[in-house]
This record gives C-alpha cells, sequence and structure tokens, in this order.
C-alpha cells in the first residue's frame, strides 16, 4: 500500500490521542522504549541528552504502541524515530536533538518551556 494511502486510513482516533499527547504536554518524545530502557541507540542518545537538560517530560513508548507508530510519521511529516515535540511543535529527531545539546540551545529550550508550563508538584 503507497505511503499516502496508509496515511488516509490512518484511524481518526489514534491521530485525536496522538493530537492531545501533543497538546497535553508540553514536551513529550516518541521513542523507542522508554527513559529507564531505550530499545535503540537513537533513543538512547536522545535520552542521554534530555536527562542531561533536567527538566520533567513526558514519554510514548512507540513499540507499546503500533498504531501511534504507524500513525505518527504521516501526521509529522517526520519519518523516524524518536520525535521531540516542544509546545505542540517537532523539534527532530536524534540528530538534531544532539545537535541542540551540544550547541546548549536544548537545554535552553526545555527550561524555558517548562517554567512556561509548570507541573501541578512545582507550583
Amino acid at each position: 500500500m503507497p505511503f499516502y494511502q496508509e496515511v488516509l486510513n490512518m484511524s481518526e482516533e489514534v491521530l485525536d490521542n496522538i493530537k492531545q499527547q501533543i497538546t497535553e504536554n508540553p514536551i513529550i518524545l516518541y521513542m523507542k522504549g522508554s527513559p529507564q530502557a531505550p530499545q535503540c541507540g537513537f533513543s538512547a542518545q536522545t535520552i542521554e541528552c534530555m536527562v542531561a537538560c533536567g527538566q520533567r517530560f513526558a514519554y510514548v513508548d512507540i513499540l507499546s504502541n503500533p498504531e501511534i507508530r504507524a500513525a505518527l510519521p504521516g501526521y509529522a511529516n517526520w519519518p523516524t524515530f524518536p520525535q521531540l515535540w516542544v509546545e505542540g511543535e517537532l523539534v527532530g529527531g536524534c540528530d538534531i536533538i544532539t545537535e541542540m545539546f551540544e550547541a546548549g540551545e536544548l537545554e535552553t529550550l526545555l527550561v524555558e518551556t517548562s517554567a512556561k508550563h509548570p507541573t501541578p508538584e512545582a507550583q
């Protein structure tokens, strides 16, 4: 089945779920595995950068959510994982996140975003 056909056949429920996750979580990472047990090298590298920034973030294990794994690349127009979303915008994947981290930009972005969206425990 051509890729565009797969996108057209995506369940509205799955797309609504993705939109809700991205809307409700100012910082969310779609990854393979979990932060405690990443299941690919790219997710592991991304987690290293994210954790080093010291900010809380949500994550979705796409290996445990095959419907999200199938639908998100079409929704995001980004074919690979991990995917970091900040305030509803796709930031990028492992290479971009690593470059931003090394330049000090990732920490700035995450700290500023976290400050705008304090968690209930932080208030």
